[in-house]
């Protein structure tokens, strides 16, 4: 796992909830770090900020994306962004997850757990589209 966000406090909530739920935890204080940290190490999963000084989150997603070594790595974003064209936005560039801050810290873990649970069952395309459409119903 692995948290990119330029915000110190931010970082160490995930870290503390995400290391209580038996994650390792990897952190980037910016999207130039992040990249090179996601190439790597290769994390199952990348939490990453929106609004970051230098390179945003959407452009560290596209960059990953394009990298044939880090195109498969599931991105969840964390960001006070909550419009649906932020959402849009998202998804277009490959995410998985949208988490909006403020956000319970204590959740957090859960919420990345399940994430990870669903990609292991082959629901990135369903999870994608949960980003703008929301959940559709399960039979």
């Amino acid at each position: 796992m692995l948290v990119i966000d330029d915000e110190r406090s931010i970082r160490m909530l995930c870290r503390i909830n995400l290391a209580a739920s038996g994650m390792e935890v990897l952190e980037a204080e910016d999207g130039t770090n992040g990249i090179e940290l996601a190439r790597k190490e290769r994390p199952d999963l990348i939490l990453l900020d929106v609004m970051m000084p230098g390179i945003d989150g959407w452009e560290v997603a596209r960059r990953l994306a394009r990298d044939e070594e880090t195109s498969d790595i599931p991105i969840v974003f964390l960001t006070a962004r909550v419009g649906l064209e932020d959402r849009q936005l998202g998804e277009q560039v490959g995410g998985v997850g949208y988490v909006v801050k403020p956000f319970d810290p204590v959740e957090i873990g859960r919420v990345i757990e399940s994430v990870l649970t669903r990609l292991e069952r082959g629901e990135r395309e369903q999870l994608r589209r949960e980003m703008t459409h929301g959940p559709e119903e399960r039979t």
